[in-house]
């Protein structure tokens, strides 16, 4: 049997423990071992599953990925997710489908704290569906809104999936979190679009809310504004080179942490939650990034990457048309996988492709993760939906997917933009790294 029917068999064998329930990151780990052990013996197997198991953990990049996530597991303890969307309230709430636009507006702001689509619908879910449920909007509108507006979590830094990404491909973390701010900022956008057509064709889907007088309004955004202050310094650290994204990282956490501790919105339980939150979320990132590493040399080993870029090169489909075929694999993997299995399953498979088809990897990593956002609110998958579903509870699924059509048009319109114009994407990394 050749290495790549090896290959081969390798990943159908890590796909069906996947469809067995079995976690992404042990089907990974699991393959990789025995897949290695198969083609070079136990003992390369073993030295292999104890380097990369010790030199994933102790990358010093992956700090990133606890630090902001206690950022945003003390800002959901404390309430300051409440703020945001307060506040986003206050200026949009008054017009037609304004809580719907308000509810985005909230889930891009607490996306950059967040970093994860799941913390993100779930957070501003809890506050933002009963106000929209009180005011009778259409539960397709609410839901679908907040299902989608979750999956800015995953495009907006401190976003995890840039965090895998950079790690699998040994891309720069501060480029890929500059490169999804105007991507992120021109998606919201197009989400308020959808939200406004959508109560144009039928207002009663989304009747405007209470008018909130100007100095009502401004308090609500003083209250947002020490949340706001901890996104500018972290994120605007980065931009600025003031420090790196792990310092960012670190430094937006002690401050949430102080704020939160100076103003007495965060118990000692609710610390401890979160601190709970972190460790069981760090984990599971942890564990998928040694499976991830663990399953690469064996996918080195079986030439899978260089077999599939000559496979694609013998079709003739030139650069453009090997990316049409790469995105279309995603959307079928997406009806499958979960958006982390996508990415460290397929990226170094595809990364090679995409360098030798002449695309730019910080570009391609953001259009990898604005498809594996899609796959979050499409079926039979849907995780923020099936997430929203649980939030919302008396509003059928197929409810929540119908309601997250306009929205997933939205972001198709949006990589659209993004494969068309490229520097929505690279303006900012090359104007902060060059480029």
């Amino acid at each position: 049997m050749t290495e790549i029917a090896y290959g081969i068999l390798g990943i159908g064998a890590m796909f069906a423990l996947m469809v067995l329930r079995t976690p992404v990151a042990f089907a990974m780990l699991l393959t990789g071992f025995f897949g290695i052990w198969i083609v070079e013996g136990l003992r390369r197997a073993t030295a292999i599953l104890f380097t990369e198991t010790y030199s994933s953990v102790a990358n010093y990049n992956l700090i990133v990925v606890p630090m902001f996530v206690l950022l945003g597991n003390v800002a959901s303890e404390a309430g300051f997710s409440r703020a945001l969307y307060d506040a986003a309230h206050a200026w949009v709430g008054r017009f037609r489908g304004g809580l719907a636009s308000a509810s985005v507006i909230g889930c891009a702001a607490f996306s950059a704290v967040s970093g994860s689509s799941v913390a993100t619908a779930v957070t501003i879910g809890k506050v933002a569906l009963p106000e929209m449920k009180r005011l009778g909007y259409a539960p397709g509108l609410s839901t679908g809104a907040i299902a989608a507006g979750g999956t800015l979590g995953f495009l907006i830094p401190p976003s995890t999936g840039f965090v895998l990404y950079a790690i699998l491909t040994e891309e720069s973390i501060g480029r890929l979190f500059m490169a999804g701010i105007l991507p992120g900022l021109l998606m919201t956008a197009l989400f308020i679009l959808a939200i406004w057509i959508v109560t144009l064709r039928n207002p009663e889907a989304g009747p405007p809310g209470e008018a909130v007088g100007w100095s009502e309004s401004l308090r609500r955004l003083a209250r947002a504004l020490p949340l706001v202050s901890v996104i500018l310094v972290s994120i605007g650290g980065i931009y600025l080179g003031a420090f790196t994204p792990v310092e960012a990282s670190g430094i937006g956490a002690a401050l949430v942490i102080l704020i939160a501790l100076a103003s007495r919105a965060l118990t000692a339980r609710q610390f401890v939650k979160a601190v709970n939150d972190t460790v069981r979320t760090s984990a599971m990132l942890y564990m998928i990034v040694v499976g991830a590493n663990v399953l690469n040399p064996f996918l080195a080993l079986t030439d899978i990457p260089q077999a599939l870029g000559q496979g694609l090169e013998a079709l003739g489909l030139g650069p453009y048309g090997t990316l049409a075929v790469i995105l279309l694999s995603y959307v079928v993997l997406g009806m499958f996988l979960d958006g982390l299995a996508m990415l460290v399953v397929t990226i170094p498979i595809y990364y090679p492709v995409i360098l030798a088809a002449g695309f730019d990897p910080i570009w391609f990593g953001v259009i990898a993760v604005i498809v594996i956002e899609m796959g979050m609110i499409t079926p039979p998958v849907g995780l923020n939906v099936f997430v929203v579903r649980g939030v919302a509870g008396d509003v059928a699924l197929r409810t929540v997917f119908a309601g997250v059509i306009p929205f997933l048009v939205a972001m198709i319109a949006t990589l659209f933009l993004i494969i068309a114009f490229p520097q929505i994407a690279l303006t900012i990394p090359n104007s902060m790294f060059g480029g």
